[in-house]
């Protein structure tokens, strides 16, 4: 029984608050406007099994620490391209990449506690340098 409830409460986790992204460096006409996902189920779904990201979508995968390997991602069971940032906790992005379907892992150059997927068609958003700040929606 104790299992069951457990399951029970797993599934009926509340969603996760969105979070915009504002580029501080460079100004951007809709910054990215995502769901702040810091639970252990929250990134182990992550944008798998979607089977379409509009291009205003996407996850911000966030982590206790700067560190490339917990904010590796692999790309298999998503079906389209994603424009992925790391961001470290200076609230710098650190480095980004055009994510391909089906591929098996991106790891960032250097640590990083934040990783923004969004649409591959917001690539131009954000650049390595830029300072963001999250700001509750």
């Amino acid at each position: 029984m104790g299992r069951l409830f457990r399951s029970r409460s797993i599934l009926n986790q509340r969603m996760p608050h969105s979070i915009s992204i504002k580029n501080l460096t460079r100004q951007i006409e809709n910054p990215a406007c995502v769901p702040y996902c810091d639970s252990f189920l929250c990134r182990l779904r992550g944008l798998m099994f979607r089977s379409r990201l509009a291009r205003d979508e996407g996850l911000l995968l966030v982590e206790k620490r700067d560190s490339r390997l917990d904010t590796s991602i692999h790309m298999f069971f998503v079906g389209f391209d994603l424009a992925v940032f790391w961001i470290n906790s200076n609230m710098l992005v650190v480095d980004r990449v055009l994510a391909k379907s089906w591929r098996p892992v991106y790891v960032p150059r250097v640590g990083a506690r934040y990783t923004l997927e969004l649409h591959a068609d917001r690539w131009e958003d954000y650049q390595v340098g830029d300072k963001v700040e999250f700001q509750h929606v």
